[in-house]
């Protein structure tokens, strides 16, 4: 039997018209231009800003520009894999990372891809990396104190859980310092830690999380890192990644969450060299016109939500470092001005032996007293104040003017509280020794105590209270008060051991 040409062409043509409405062509597009972790793409008509991509080999990518006749991605991954001419399907999704408490104790990639060589992670759900902040009625006030078991910090500019306080200086000066002995002394706090690595070497990231297994703190943290050797759109992304873990923790277990960003300047930095690279226009120092935007949009996420949502909290550590001390340069503004308040590390106090180099003239915290507890709050109410005008009488002694007796009591007072409040590295103490400690020094009885001699002395002090008055050190902890009852058996305590040391 033969059959018409024209025929067959009519049978196909009915045919293909079934299939004509379940067609998407829309949804593959193609590589046209790939570089620097880049991807120009023709097609994909019905993309949406921020939507991700599936590139071959499995690599995701997000839409970044939307232009007429093509799209711009960043690919997040190994964008090696990623060749001219390759195929690119749009999930409709917007970009998510998988969320557990299987992440808790590893260290992984931006993506939650294991970096430390362990099994791989298998959960359940899944968050997307951007979300929109809190509104204000979903928000309560800042009121429960979180301890950095640094008593400069606890004592003069406290951090609330919920806070967001920035830790800013020049480079070396100790800003990761404190925020790891930050998460060292959230241990048996019912605290999750999430500490993000951005731009940073690879062997810098392996000895933090080494102190941190050490000290027994990785148990409770997860380590995202976006290092050096990365693309400039891993270390982009690697902030939200652990925004949206520590959201997964705060919405759906309402727990306590301490979130380190390490640091903004150089995710700055990455999101710069990824705008330019798109050739979106440049404005201040090149930075892109969005800048503002890209840290409000993460630091806004932290919130102390409301009992209405079942409570928990994201506090914010953002570091920034400054070049030269230069606090008024682009991105240290803008994140000062998002933040609740900053804690400055300076540079001279830090190479002359005052560590944590907390500069108290300049560092501040928005929330104040309300992150203290009440024996904190009873002992150390005008400690700021007191070294912050000691400090400016040094500067005047220091020219050679000759004080008064007032002055000078000031000064020797002055002197040796900024001893009592130096502490070493990675040792972090409990609330009771944080107030007996400042109780003591602001008493007097150490003003005729040789200022070199005065932490040796307090130290010795406090290590015989610990052995023979523990329940001092715990009644402060677990009641968070100072009665007065409790103050006069410390300085009694404190005056016989001075006693015994004189002789």
């Amino acid at each position: 039997m033969k059959l018409d040409i024209t025929e067959i062409g009519s049978i196909l043509k009915e045919e293909i018209s079934k299939y004509k409405n379940k067609l998407d062509i829309s949804s593959v597009g193609r590589v046209v231009e790939i570089g620097d972790g880049i991807a120009r793409i023709y097609g994909l008509q019905c993309a949406m800003a921020g939507e991700m991509l599936l590139f071959e080999n499995d690599i995701r990518g997000e839409v970044f520009n939307l232009e007429e006749g093509s799209i711009g991605a960043v690919i997040y991954g190994d964008y090696t894999k990623v060749k001219e001419g390759s195929d690119v399907r749009a999930t409709g999704k917007l970009l998510s990372i998988p969320v557990g408490y299987e992440l808790l104790g590893r260290t992984v990639n931006p993506l939650c891809e294991p970096l430390d060589g362990g099994a791989a992670i298998k959960t359940v759900m899944s968050r997307l990396v951007e979300f929109d902040a809190p509104g204000i009625a979903q928000r309560q006030p800042v009121k429960k104190p979180l301890q950095t078991g640094i008593k400069s910090i606890d004592a003069m500019i406290p951090i609330g859980r919920g806070q967001r306080e920035l830790i800013i200086g020049d480079r070396k000066t100790g800003k990761t310092a404190i925020a790891i002995d930050t998460i060292i002394n959230q241990r048996d706090k019912n605290v999750v830690c999430i500490y993000v690595a951005i731009g940073q070497k690879e062997s810098t990231v392996a000895e933090v999380v080494e102190i941190l297994r050490k000290n027994g703190a990785m148990e409770y943290t997860t380590v995202i890192v976006a290092s050096a050797a990365n693309s400039a759109s891993m270390q982009y992304i690697a902030p939200y990644s652990g925004c949206a873990l520590a959201e997964y923790f705060m919405y759906e277990h309402h727990r306590d969450v301490l979130c380190i960003y390490d640091d903004l300047s150089k995710h700055a930095v990455a999101y710069r060299q990824l705008s330019l690279l798109l050739r979106r226009p440049p404005g201040r120092e090149a930075y892109p016109g969005d800048i503002f935007y890209l840290h409000s949009r993460l630091l806004e996420r932290s919130a102390n939500l409301s009992d209405k949502l079942g409570g928990g909290s994201i506090t914010a550590l953002p570091i920034v470092e400054t070049l030269e001390e230069q606090v008024s340069a682009y991105i240290p503004t803008n994140v000062i001005s998002i933040t609740d308040g900053q804690i400055y590390l300076k540079r001279d106090l830090f190479l002359s032996g005052i560590r944590p180099a907390v500069d108290v003239g300049t560092s501040v915290s928005r929330v104040g007293g309300d992150a203290q507890t009440a024996a904190m709050k009873k002992v150390a109410a005008k400690l700021r104040l007191d070294l912050a005008s000691y400090n400016e009488l040094l500067n005047f002694a220091r020219l050679g003017t000759e004080l008064d007796s007032a002055s000078q009591a000031k000064l020797d007072r002055g002197s040796r509280m900024v001893e009592l409040l130096k502490q070493p590295q990675f040792s972090p103490v409990s609330v009771g020794e944080e107030v007996i400690t400042i109780l003591v020094g602001l008493s007097g009885l150490l003003d005729d105590v040789p200022v070199a001699s005065v932490a040796k002395l307090v130290a010795s002090f406090m290590s015989r209270l610990a052995g023979e008055h523990r329940e001092y050190i715990d009644e402060i902890n677990n009641t968070q008060k100072l009665t007065d009852e409790l103050s006069d058996k410390i300085m009694d305590a404190a005056k016989e051991f001075k006693e015994l040391n004189k002789s």
